[in-house]
């Protein structure tokens, strides 16, 4: 039988110390995996619902035979290899802030880090999205000025649940038009959400691209009994 808890690694970040660990779930009967900064659970295993639906439902939209996408925010690799499975994708350049997670991926302590590692299409991008996102060079330094079919994001809780002050221009609309200069025309931004669908930020979303919508993420809470429901945002710029 699995230990009970285990801490993984623990590091020190510029936004607080993060910590990787797996503990048995007695109400599930399984193993999971969760990443915390500070006393604040970012990511766990044991719900990957809706960090899939945006990596399916932002390549879905997504028009061409061949993709170049960029995911900002690694954390666990479910909305990463989500993308990958579609086998339009020719590359995902995936941005993380956080240089421990990237490792643990490259270390193959996460479940999904040796698959992500090893695939070819794949790249693991140290840097801040939000400042890539904004006006300069962009997301891959060695292509400057690249522009992609999709860009996908799940970093903060919500556009109004921040980890931190570093993205609080992101979610106006004029950041919101800085990041659409980085898609081909018509290509598509997703954004994961914790929190139901807002349409006062469907309706920001639409200020700055053609056409704007929320899906919600409906699945089951095994430790509370319930369901909760969360949002995937897309939008699309403009032809």
């Amino acid at each position: 039988m699995s230990k009970l808890f285990e801490e993984l690694d623990y590091r020190p970040t510029p936004i607080g110390p993060i910590s990787l660990r797996r503990r048995r779930e007695l109400v599930t009967n399984t193993d999971i995996v969760e990443i915390k900064l500070g006393e604040e659970h970012l990511m766990s295993s044991l719900f990957t619902a809706s960090e899939i639906a945006l990596g399916t439902l932002g390549v879905a939209a997504s028009k061409g035979a061949s993709l170049d996408v960029v995911v900002g925010g690694l954390g666990l690799g479910y909305t990463a290899q989500a993308v990958l499975d579609d086998p339009r994708i020719n590359e995902l350049l995936v941005v993380e802030f956080l240089v421990p997670v990237i490792e643990w991926h490259e270390e193959g302590l996460l479940p999904l880090g040796a698959q992500l590692s090893a695939d070819r299409r794949c790249r693991f991008v140290e840097g801040d999205f939000f400042a890539l996102a904004g006006p300069g060079k962009g997301f891959d330094l060695q292509r400057l000025g690249r522009r992609f079919d999709a860009i996908l994001v799940d970093i903060d809780h919500s556009p109004d649940a921040l980890l931190d002050s570093r993205s609080t221009s992101f979610y106006r609309p004029e950041g919101l038009a800085g990041l659409a200069r980085h898609l081909k025309p018509g290509g598509i931004f997703g954004l994961w959400s914790n929190d139901r669908p807002d349409a006062r930020f469907t309706d920001r979303l639409s200020e700055v691209f053609s056409t704007a919508w929320a899906e919600p993420v409906t699945f089951d809470n095994p430790l509370q009994g319930n369901r909760v429901t969360q949002t995937i945002y897309l939008a699309q710029a403009s032809t």
